[in-house]
């Protein structure tokens, strides 16, 4: 009637190893690391944003080099930390902009390296920054500019003749 102890054994080293993937498995898609590699922190002041996460990496030339660490509003401008593997140079000339893997994916923080001279260091900031493109405010831009036609101005005050469609003899 009861199970052996070589089935209870196995019952039991099978059911740690179901929670031991489950805890994997939450840490990886949480994005939760348990050993970080050696880094140094930086950050970028931005216009905006959107849809930019922490967590979302960062990247040289295709390649990531970080992650983002954490967002807050600063005078009016989003302020976002940076962590960057150890051993990456960026120098003080870079430009950080957020950029959209494919049309509708998640953001990123892309540097295009300068000429400078000199690297930052850890708390350093990048003076250079270009904000998200948001698909939206584009459409809406693109709507308001269709709807006014020719600049505001209806066709009879072009003439300016207060709304007859002839000119005025003199």
């Amino acid at each position: 009637m009861y199970a052996s102890r070589g089935t209870q054994f196995l019952v039991g080293l099978f059911a740690l190893l179901g929670m031991a993937a489950l805890a994997f498995l939450s840490f990886r898609l949480g994005r939760v690391e348990l050993f970080a590699p050696p880094s140094f922190l930086i950050y970028a002041n931005f216009d905006n944003i959107s849809g930019l996460k922490v967590g979302d990496s960062v990247q040289i030339a295709g390649v990531q080099v970080g992650k983002v660490t954490a967002e807050q509003l600063d005078d009016s401008r989003a302020r976002v930390a940076m962590r960057i593997n150890e051993g990456v140079k960026i120098d003080n000339d870079a430009i950080a902009s957020i950029k959209t893997s494919g049309i509708i994916g998640d953001k990123y923080i892309a540097i295009s390296l300068g000429p400078g001279e000199k690297y930052l260091a850890n708390g350093s900031t990048l003076r250079q920054t270009e904000s998200a493109f948001v698909l939206e405010d584009a459409i809406g831009q693109l709507i308001n500019n269709a709807g006014t036609g020719s600049g505001g101005k209806g066709k009879d005050e072009d003439l300016g003749n207060g709304g007859d469609s002839k000119p005025k003899q003199k």
